[in-house]
Order: C-alpha cells, then structure tokens, then sequence
C-alpha cells in the first residue's frame, strides 16, 4: 500500500489514474491492497491462475504516480462480463477510484462484446450497494450464504452495458469462444 501524501487530501485523484492491463509483476502491490480489504484474500496463485491460464478473465490496474493504488477484474464470456473482484488502497478510498475503476472494467467488457455486467456484493457492505446503485446496477436476486468466511448472503446486481461495439459479437471479440 502506498503513503497517500503524494496527491493530498480533496485533491482530484481520478483524472491522475492511468488504466492498465495486470500483469504478474503486479501482484506484490495487488496483495497489498487485497489483504487491507477482503477478510478471505485471494492468493498469489489464485491471481497467477487468472492471469496466465483464463482466457476469461481480464484484469486492471490503476496507477497512481507508478503505484498500484486500485484494480479490478472480470471474465467476460459471450456478451455478459462477471466482475470477480475490485479494491481501492485504503488510503484512497471514497475519492472516485472505486467508480472510476468500475468504468474501465465497464468500458473494457464493451470492448470484449459484453452487453450486460453482472457483480455480488455483500448485503453488509453499503457503501459498495450504494455506488453500484449510482452506476446504474439494479438488485436482482441474493445468493444464500455466498460468502465462506461469515456465510452472508450476496445481492446479486446487474447493469445493462448497451449493444456490443462493432467487432465484438458472442464471443466477446475474442476467437475461439473467449479463449485466448
């Protein structure tokens, strides 16, 4: 996690982050993040699974400065993208990050074929409801004891995308149905 001393408080952080894809060499400053965050992290391995053999999956990073201070994933298969995960440095948070994150995984899942994005997220976790809330993601049903560590449930949400982009299609713009 990063010293949040480089761009101060109230300044504008989302107009600073730059958008790429995770790459393995990440994953120390990813871990970081994911252990300040979730009480059942996923692994090193877990991220290497991910990255390396789903043809699904697409994950971003967010720098700051150089720093990895927000990312997010998902897979994308046929014109539905599943967000898996996203996270903010705790220094960084309810600064736009964790909205401006959504939108480039959003407008990646457009790029990919994905008319529709779906997410679970804690019944606990009002912050997080609220924002997806914001960006236009409708509660659609709950997952009974979805979350292994506590057995809450999770709502599940989802957001009409629009039509895919030219070039996108049922395989997400990917040959070989999504695989790479």
């Amino acid at each position: 996690m990063r010293d949040e001393n480089t761009v101060g408080p109230g300044q504008d952080i989302v107009s600073a982050l730059r958008y790429e894809a995770m790459r393995v060499q990440d994953l120390d400053e990813v871990l970081a993040i994911e252990q300040a965050s979730f009480s059942t992290p996923w692994s090193r391995a877990a991220y290497h699974r991910e990255l390396i053999t789903n043809g699904y999956a697409t994950y971003l990073i967010g720098r700051l400065d150089g720093h990895v201070i927000t990312y997010g994933g998902m897979w994308v298969i046929l014109d539905e993208a599943h967000v898996t995960n996203i996270a903010v440095d705790p220094g960084f948070r309810a600064r736009g990050a964790g909205r401006r994150t959504m939108a480039a995984l959003e407008e990646r899942a457009a790029q990919l074929g994905a008319s529709r994005m779906t997410l679970e997220v804690r019944v606990s976790n009002l912050a997080a409801r609220r924002l997806y809330e914001a960006l236009g993601y409708h509660g659609t049903g709950v997952r009974r004891n979805y979350y292994s560590d506590t057995h809450e449930d999770a709502m599940v949400m989802w957001k009409d995308l629009g039509p895919p982009p030219s070039g996108g299609g049922p395989t997400g713009g990917r040959p070989n149905g999504g695989r790479p």
